[in-house]
């Protein structure tokens, strides 16, 4: 006869249960803890790694259409904050931030995305419907939608008479839609602090035939 059949069919004298019993037990517990600990590790994800969100409102075309499908890289903030430094995204990135002057319906500051202008220390101007941004490299100033490779198919004229004259704090980005004329950004609420600051866009994944890597 089969030794293991023997073996799992005997009756523990010691519980009173078959090992049968608490094999099933057993299985059952793991399986729990399975479960429970995909649902910790989705969560863990979710809070430090990545998360996903869906583009509502026109603010950010052409580069993003209303009801597209993100992944928020969160790792570079997460990993500022354990290390005690500042997250600063770089020029001409696309995050993801908490804008506390504007609130949900449940009382939670709500979240925008936007592209990251201006940085610490800069000034930027904006007038004659164009963007300029200057600080100690670029004394003269400059235009990140002209210089930088974002702007190259994008149409990010503004209303001529629009004029913002704004110095970036310490730990701070100036933030503006894509959509120059349809958009609420630092222009109406001002620079927006790192600490607000979610992530960054690194992935467009639906609809798939727009799927693309920024």
């Amino acid at each position: 006869m089969d030794p293991d059949t023997i073996i799992t069919d005997t009756v523990n004298t010691m519980t009173g249960k078959s090992p049968k019993k608490q094999d099933n037990a057993w299985s059952f517990f793991s399986t729990i803890a399975i479960i429970l600990g995909a649902i910790l590790v989705a969560g863990l994800m979710m809070w430090f790694v990545f998360r996903s969100y869906q583009v509502d409102g026109p603010s950010m075309q052409t580069t993003l259409h209303n009801n597209d499908r993100l992944i928020i890289w969160k790792v570079p903030r997460t990993w500022a904050r354990i290390t005690g430094h500042t997250y600063i995204p770089n020029r001409g990135d696309i995050i993801v931030f908490a804008e506390r002057g504007l609130t949900t319906p449940d009382g939670n500051s709500k979240e925008l995305i936007k592209r990251v202008i201006g940085l610490p220390g800069d000034r930027v101007v904006v007038e004659n419907g164009k963007t300029r941004v200057y600080n100690t490299e670029h004394p003269d100033g400059f235009n990140p939608d002209t210089a930088l490779p974002y702007g190259e198919n994008l149409n990010l004229a503004m209303d001529p008479e629009e004029k913002i004259d704004e110095n970036v704090g310490d730990n701070q980005v100036f933030v503006m839609g894509d959509n120059r004329n349809n958009s609420l950004d630092s222009r109406i609420f001002g620079p927006v602090d790192a600490k607000d600051i979610v992530g960054k866009l690194v992935l467009r994944v639906f609809p798939l035939s727009d799927a693309k890597r920024f």
